[in-house]
């Protein structure tokens, strides 16, 4: 009965016409760089994070958190007619869906993706709204020590995943760290590193280094490479799957959802595992292997809903523990900072009107996705057509417009355009920018706990290891660190980041 009468208040919320706006302008963003291939959620969220200071904190979240699921549904559009993942949570749908389309099948396709992710994402909003709050009220009795470690194990777990070498992940969150450490320390106000720059007196802010290293840099990267894109021209016709279809993608899509959901609660799991996961988990479940890879239902079906499943439990670490689990969480909890607000365990009961407010307006944001993703196909299908050469210097106009707005400081985009050379750079030597935004955001949040249990434990460092969830973090997190020097596991670390990056 509760949950019922906190839904009806978040649907109050979330049906103001304003937020209705919002949630549109969102979820329409994200199918379309869901679409467009080579910009993704992060770099629309990086470059629109300025525009959330604009309107109402339920406003621009509900905003940014209709970006992200928005681009799961939009990305399946491009992997299937056009063969090019449209984000990287949707690089497995172009094994089956691209062969499906060319099989002329093209419809069923797109129409068992749509389907599949609202019922993925309703799921992963029922059950955001059965644990969350459980889980909030569990995490009221966490102290700084448990806040820490959990922010230690978060970082650790996502250089562990990340692509390529995990020495070189875990100098970008060091380097993450100390950027958050810029401007005056909040306990005794004294100035770090600014090296005398009034400008740096505040630290540098998140909009210019995320829209640099996410924005500028994707432009300078995709302006290099040359992307064939063979639209599939054939007329597409009966969206709506067959019987015999359904029957087929059921039982993944089921399964896709609850191992989606579960992924995308861990730290580092997310979309991007949730739909390799799932096409693995298909494919050796299946008494006819050998189909998938040449046009099997199952191979979109249960990524697609995968993916959607993860988009939705990833909310669940950032509103109830504060502690995003990955790189688009990092920027919602920006985005909530830019406000005011401080996502956790007492953001229920302090603010239920956001709380309920957003979760109410993602179902919402799903039913919408549903409308522009069926009807609407013929209008993604001529926008695949759009020549980059007029799509990026659009997007970097975007870039410093919306840097400058949101501080009126010129040395903002200075910081934007250096961070933007920086990110360009780490991306042609290998170096991933996700672990330093992560660690950028957390960084501060990590030293405050860290200082604030070294007060209360008059600097006794045996309280970390005293305390039984902080001490399980921290053994998980040296585990981790010391796996990919045992040669089994880096073996199997290989494979796996082997996997996502295919």
């Amino acid at each position: 009965m509760d949950v019922l009468v906190n839904v009806s208040h978040g649907l109050g919320v979330a049906l103001q016409p304003v937020n209705l706006l919002y949630c549109f302008i969102g979820v329409f963003i994200g199918t379309l760089v869901g679409v467009l291939p080579g910009i993704g959620p992060i770099s629309a969220m990086s470059l629109l994070l300025p525009v959330t200071l604009s309107g109402t904190p339920e406003s621009g979240i509900i905003m940014m958190a209709g970006i992200y699921y928005g681009s799961m549904y939009g990305g399946s559009t491009t992997s299937i007619l056009v063969n090019i993942p449209g984000e990287a949570a949707s690089v497995v749908t172009c094994l089956d869906g691209h062969q499906m389309a060319k099989q002329g099948r093209a419809g069923p396709a797109l129409g068992i993706s749509a389907l599949g992710s609202f019922i993925a994402g309703t799921f992963s909003l029922i059950a955001l709204m059965l644990i969350a709050p459980s889980l909030a009220s569990v995490a009221v009795a966490f102290g700084p020590a448990e806040y820490f470690s959990l922010m230690v194990l978060g970082l650790v777990v996502l250089t562990f995943l990340t692509q390529g070498s995990m020495a070189k992940a875990l100098l970008m969150a060091c380097i993450g760290v100390v950027l958050g450490l810029i401007g005056l320390d909040s306990i005794n106000a004294m100035p770090r590193l600014t090296f005398g720059r009034l400008e740096l007196i505040d630290g540098i802010g998140l909009v210019p280094v995320v829209m640099g290293l996410f924005g500028v840099a994707e432009v300078l990267i995709n302006i290099e490479q040359v992307i064939k894109r063979d639209v599939i021209s054939a007329k597409i016709s009966h969206l709506l799957p067959s019987k015999a279809d359904w029957k087929a993608s059921a039982g993944p899509m089921g399964r896709g959802t609850i191992l989606g959901f579960f992924l995308g609660i861990l730290p580092g799991g997310g979309a991007v595992v949730a739909s390799f996961g799932s096409y693995a988990l298909e494919k050796r479940l299946s008494k006819t292997p050998e189909r998938f890879g040449k046009g099997a239902i199952e191979g979109v079906a249960g990524p697609e809903a995968a993916n959607n499943a993860a988009a939705g439990g990833a909310f669940i670490p950032l509103l109830t523990l504060g502690i995003p689990p990955n790189v688009v969480m990092a920027l919602l909890l920006g985005a909530f900072v830019i406000h005011g607000l401080q996502p956790g365990p007492l953001l229920i009961t302090q603010n239920p009107g956001l709380f309920w407010g957003i979760i109410a307006s993602m179902y919402i944001g799903n039913v919408m996705l549903l409308i522009l993703n069926l009807p609407l196909i013929g209008m993604w299908v001529q926008l695949l057509k759009l020549p980059y050469n007029v799509l990026f210097p659009m997007i970097l106009l975007f870039t410093i417009v919306g840097v400058y707005c949101s501080s009126n400081n010129v040395f903002d985009v200075y910081v934007m355009v250096g961070f933007g050379v920086i990110g360009y750079l780490m991306r042609k030597f290998g170096y991933e920018p996700a672990p330093l935004v992560l660690a950028f955001v957390l960084g501060p949040l990590m030293e405050n706990n860290l200082r604030k249990s070294l007060i209360l434990s008059q600097g006794d460092l045996m309280t970390f290891v005293q305390r039984p969830i902080s001490a399980v973090c921290l053994v998980v997190a040296a585990i981790l660190l010391i796996a990919p020097l045992l040669p089994a596991l880096r073996k199997k670390r290989e494979l796996v980041a082997l996997d996502e990056g295919a």
